[in-house]
């Protein structure tokens, strides 16, 4: 096949581009041959190959328009590489996490963009056990062999089979809750319009004898996304959302991206959760399990006051990481944690093969509810006034780089206090004051740096930070984005 010119598309942790700008049909297929090619000589000379991999890739694409079509390009690069593939049909990412254990697949690829502009599409790809692939763990392979052209001559195709059958999936989802302690709980469900909702449908048949009732808004799969593109971290998208919860006096708001890998809370009277809440929220549901004592929580430096105390109020064990999903899950995988989130929105499992899912956290969350008896914002209000927090604060920089002005801030507070600041570089800059912290990083994947500020129960001395802290990045060129 022909050598083409670099392939753009390929980012740190995964594959994003513009429609036929660095994304197209070609490319989508060369990505499926390539990724088959690297993935079947791994598995026919690893010797720790004991026999349950099978020569399968599993695969799934959203509702996107143009998903179907590059997932099918796709589909006959893997096949034209001797590969088998079991198409999954129209689903979310974590169907693919899933399948790719569940048939013990040498790894799947699921065709999405989530919350990104309609003109966009992408792909995100596992190797076998669900595990992440990055440009350090073979990505940067799959797209030199793809650019090359230099595929591996096959004397017979791989055969394609297709299976949506979402079943074995759903039961999973449903065994990391008792859904006998189920209470009554109204819920609105904002699928926005994405791939959330054929397994809302799903799980809603296996609760229909739990009092749990479901109110569905934007629920049905359209892939011009009629109301808007699914990205409930955009303020003006929430407002769907909230005013559905007051208007039904519903128990819980929740909101899905577009491949639903992520969701978002809004509690009774239709406030958006941080997530950083949701982190904490989490680690209590499964710290109070039976035979969670103890267990491993894992949590990124972003916010962390409160995370760390409901873990310790739960005689948890602490494991910090920094952020994003191949660090988070390594991290897990080390520890054997059972939980692991980031105030981003991402929640990952142990029983879920280490991997992010957004159906399980609102599950773990209405069976919370019912245990404890509280309504969500009696769970976090209490939490919120005991360590208040900024939320995530945005800065584009001019004339400055993220590496100087994280440099220079922390000049400026090593010499500012007399007591200087237990620090760490985890990820970003974090200082620890005793009383008061704050995290500076750079975005993995916008021109962007982002602050994190919280305190111990003093709201007042917290917005006073907030002005400090902003007053100073603006000063060195750095305007709130």
């Amino acid at each position: 096949m022909k050598k083409m010119k670099t392939i753009t598309s390929f980012k740190a942790y995964d594959i994003r581009g513009e429609l036929g700008v660095n994304l197209d049909e070609d490319i989508a297929y060369r990505i499926g041959r390539a990724f088959a090619q690297i993935l079947l000589a791994q598995f026919e000379s690893s010797k720790q190959n004991d026999g349950d991999l099978t020569k399968t890739i599993v695969i799934g694409s959203d509702i996107r328009e143009s998903s179907e079509s590059l997932k099918q390009s796709a589909i006959e690069g893997i096949l034209d590489a001797g590969v088998n593939v079991i198409d999954l049909g129209m689903t979310g990412t974590e169907e693919v996490y899933f399948a790719t254990s569940h048939h013990h697949a040498m790894g799947g690829i699921e065709v999405t963009a989530s919350h990104n502009p309609i003109n966009y599409n992408g792909l995100k790809l596992v190797r076998e056990g669900s595990r992440p692939i990055s440009s350090d763990t073979g990505l940067a392979d799959i797209q030199k062999l793809a650019e090359s052209g230099d595929f591996a001559k096959v004397s017979k195709k791989g055969e394609v089979t297709v299976n949506d059958d979402k079943s074995d999936y759903v039961d999973h989802l449903l065994g990391f809750i008792d859904t006998n302690k189920l209470k009554p709980l109204k819920l609105v469900i904002n699928s926005g319009n994405g791939s959330a909702g054929p397994v809302i449908d799903a799980i809603q048949a296996r609760l229909q004898n739990t009092p749990i009732e479901m109110i569905k808004l934007h629920h049905t799969p359209d892939g011009t996304f009629p109301n808007g593109i699914p990205n409930p971290m955009i303020i003006a998208n929430q407002t769907s959302t909230r005013d559905a919860v007051i208007q039904h006096g519903a128990d819980l708001g929740i909101a899905f991206d577009g491949d639903f890998d992520r969701c978002f809370f809004f509690d009774e009277t239709g406030a958006f959760v941080d997530g950083s809440q949701v982190v904490g929220m989490l680690a209590q549901a499964f710290l109070q399990k039976p035979g969670e004592a103890g267990a491993s929580i894992v949590y990124d430096p972003r916010v962390l006051y409160n995370t760390e105390a409901i873990i310790s109020e739960n005689n948890g064990e602490a494991v910090i990481s920094k952020s994003g999903h191949s660090f988070i899950k390594q991290v897990m995988r080390e520890s054997n944690a059972v939980y692991g989130g980031e105030m981003s929105a991402h929640h990952y499992f142990r029983d879920f093969f280490y991997c992010d899912s957004g159906m399980i956290p609102w599950l773990l969350t209405i069976e919370l509810l019912s245990t404890t008896g509280k309504k969500l914002s009696e769970l976090v209000n209490e939490r919120i006034d005991a360590y208040p927090s900024s939320g995530e604060i945005n800065f584009r920089l001019s004339g400055i780089t993220a590496p100087e002005v994280i440099k220079q801030i922390e000049t400026h507070f090593m010499q500012l206090n007399d007591v200087s600041p237990k620090k760490s570089t985890l990820d970003g800059l974090s200082l620890d004051f005793g009383e008061w912290r704050f995290n500076l990083r750079a975005s993995n994947t916008e021109p962007l740096i982002r602050l994190n500020i919280e305190t111990k129960g003093d709201k007042a001395f917290l917005d006073k930070k907030v002005d400090e802290i902003k007053t100073w990045l603006s000063e060195r060129g750095a305007t709130e984005a």
